[in-house]
């Protein structure tokens, strides 16, 4: 391992028990000191040998796995993401297609699959995350493109859009309480008008991203679910037509932005 990685790799345990205590300044001052790089890259590395790897009954990789551009192409597939695909009549997420590929061509349980999607705090990252974050960094600079070329997709917009301003909870929130103003600020942290394509496009092109504060990778469908969780509503489930209607409105907000995930958080 390089001095470089190693540096990373001695960040990725340090900076979370930092992160507890610190300010923006000092999040600023370790993204600085990581450069172009942080931790995620070993998660990249361990997304590409999931990808490769003989799993389930069938003991087959995900090689095959068709991601909207054709079966076994991963480079800029992500941005196009979400999409319909006709062999499920369904528009879906990065993550939802995976568990398709995981189900279909491996022979995997899909109870199995859904049961652990996310990784806890300071856990080890899961199978879902590594591939999500190793897909994401083959989309590195390409524009976003989601899909909207079919009536599916463009229901699935107006759908998120709706879920976005819709209220509810015991605090009677909805997305656009926190993300839906200019200059909305929590604490020390910029919350962005995700309904606008300049901070919707900010936001959506570095996810997945590195979480320092909690030492993983989290993906978009995660980020969707802690927000409900923040808002008191039932658990969002990986995958559902709620989660990928609100990351298929985020993604025609940010069209055109180029790609950067995965990226680096709080």
């Amino acid at each position: 391992m390089t001095t470089r990685k190693v540096l990373i790799a001695a960040l990725a345990v340090v900076v979370p028990i930092a992160s507890a205590v610190a300010d923006g300044g000092v999040f600023d001052e370790y993204r600085e000191m990581m450069g172009d790089d942080n931790p995620a890259i070993f998660v990249i590395e361990e997304g590409e040998e999931f990808w490769l790897q003989e799993l389930g009954p069938k003991q087959v990789s995900l090689e095959t796995c068709d991601l909207g551009l054709g079966p076994g192409v991963v480079a800029g597939a992500y941005a196009q993401l979400p999409r319909y695909f006709a062999d499920t009549d369904q528009v879906m997420d990065l993550e939802s297609r995976l568990v398709h590929c995981m189900v279909e061509l491996q022979g995997r349980d899909p109870e199995d699959v859904h049961a652990k999607p996310y990784s806890l705090r300071g856990d080890m990252g899961t199978e879902i995350e590594a591939l999500a974050a190793w897909i994401a960094d083959q989309s590195s600079g390409v524009p976003i493109a989601p899909g909207q070329d079919q009536p599916q997709e463009r229901a699935m917009y107006d759908l998120g859009e709706q879920l976005f301003y819709y209220r509810a909870g015991p605090h009677d929130f909805s997305c656009a309480t926190c993300h839906g103003q200019d200059g909305a600020r929590i604490r020390l942290q910029a919350l962005g008008n995700l309904a606008k394509h300049e901070d919707a496009a900010s936001a959506y092109a570095s996810w997945p991203a590195y979480r320092i504060s909690e030492g993983v990778v989290r993906t978009m469908g995660w980020r969707m679910r802690d927000c409900f969780r923040q808002q008191r509503l039932p658990e969002l489930i990986m995958g559902s037509e709620a989660s990928v209607a609100l990351q298929m409105y985020l993604a025609v907000n940010a069209a055109g932005a180029p790609m950067s995930a995965p990226g680096l958080k709080r």
